[in-house]
């Protein structure tokens, strides 16, 4: 049973499984997707609501083959993932959720669409889609290695998120963890050049999976769950497994940060903006504050060549991250009410070309796109 908590831990069961005041593992979390809205659901023994009637064989079919004793799973629970786990890890698992709590909570409906709300479905998709593996984006063969290629590929399931969707929402096999668009922000590219590009490296990575934190910034949206939840358990030789696989036996040289463009020079309101909202918390260079906000100059969010991230991130703000032991990061607001389309493509083309070495090619109607969804007009609009 001990060992099964530590592989639900790697699993990152809890996320989806149990819901924010909820019980633990009794579902409820929703996951929106392009085909409707999803809900975890209860996996505590609970006999009417949960798995308390399920056996070894019915875990082992659902976690494997998306198949439950009573119906075909949506590949929102990650089974085309965990299809990778051995017998041995997924009866440790059930036999680590056979022994919590029974939570009697009812499962939430999904609310799909039609014709996705046809679970019957499900049954030609995972014939035609279902595989039992996605190739590797990275090369290597050393034990840790081969040992990181388990967590990221089946237990942390990386490819769920980071792997862009093809015909009918199944993986696409030829770009595995190249990164992929999760409603208004990207999972990014984490194949050894992507996050060599980004300045990542082997150290920055244990740090980032262990602490959630690392000089390229901490983690946040979707990730901090993963770290909250998931990586920060993981043993050092699981996470220096991980952080090899993702860059490879052998990773490529972390790129430099680029000098900024000849541009940036002239990006004076974005530098204006920047000093009157960004500088007291993330310093007037860029440097960032211990403890209270991360380093602008180099972060990986602003390096990245997608602009969503950091532009929904100035839209909306980010919540104040706890981390493991005392580090801790403080909330940041959003500015969607301070700032208008072009004032914010200033501020975001300001950071890019100076802090991240990227084009300042950010405009008024990509933030506009964005704005309509996060439900904050600008003061005076």
């Amino acid at each position: 049973m001990e060992r099964g908590r530590y592989l639900a831990r790697a699993a990152d069961c809890a996320a989806c499984h149990t819901a924010p005041q909820g019980a633990s593992f009794a579902g409820g979390v929703p996951l929106a997707s392009p085909f409707g809205t999803f809900y975890g659901t209860n996996i505590t023994p609970d006999k009417k609501h949960g798995i308390g009637q399920w056996s070894a064989d019915d875990f082992y079919k659902a976690l494997h083959d998306g198949v439950t004793p009573d119906k075909h799973l949506y590949p929102a629970m990650p089974y085309t993932s965990y299809r990778g786990l051995s017998r041995g890890d997924s009866d440790a698992i059930y036999a680590y959720l056979m022994q919590l709590k029974p939570a009697a909570v009812p499962n939430k409906p999904h609310e799909l669409s039609f014709p996705y709300n046809i679970r019957l479905a499900m049954a030609g998709w995972n014939l035609l889609f279902l595989k039992d593996q996605l190739p590797d984006a990275s090369k290597g063969q050393t034990d840790a290695w081969l040992r990181g290629r388990y967590l990221a590929n089946a237990l942390g399931h990386c490819a769920e998120c980071h792997t862009p969707r093809a015909l009918m929402g199944r993986l696409d096999s030829a770009l595995p963890l190249k990164g992929a668009a999760l409603a208004r922000v990207a999972a990014p590219d984490i194949t050894p050049e992507g996050l060599a590009a980004r300045g990542w490296t082997l150290e920055d990575l244990r740090s980032f999976f262990g602490t959630g934190v690392a000089p390229q910034g901490s983690a946040f949206g979707e990730m901090y769950p993963v770290i909250h939840l998931s990586t920060q358990y993981l043993k050092p030789d699981d996470l220096t497994a991980l952080a090899t696989y993702l860059l490879g036996d052998t990773p490529p040289a972390p790129k430099p940060l680029p000098a900024p463009s000849a541009d940036a020079a002239r990006k004076v309101e974005g530098h204006q903006q920047y000093l009157a909202l960004c500088a007291g918390c993330h310093g007037r260079e860029g440097e960032g504050k211990p403890h209270v906000a991360v380093a602008m100059h180099g972060n990986s969010t602003v390096r990245y060549a997608d602009a969503n991230n950091l532009i929904v991130s100035i839209l909306d703000g980010i919540e104040a991250q706890k981390f493991p032991g005392h580090e801790a990061m403080q909330d940041m607001p959003g500015f969607a009410r301070e700032l208008d389309d072009a004032a914010l493509a200033q501020l975001a083309n300001y950071l890019r070309s100076v802090h991240g070495g990227q084009p300042a090619d950010v405009t008024p109607a990509q933030v506009k796109a964005l704005r309509v969804t996060s439900g904050a007009a600008p003061h005076g609009n």
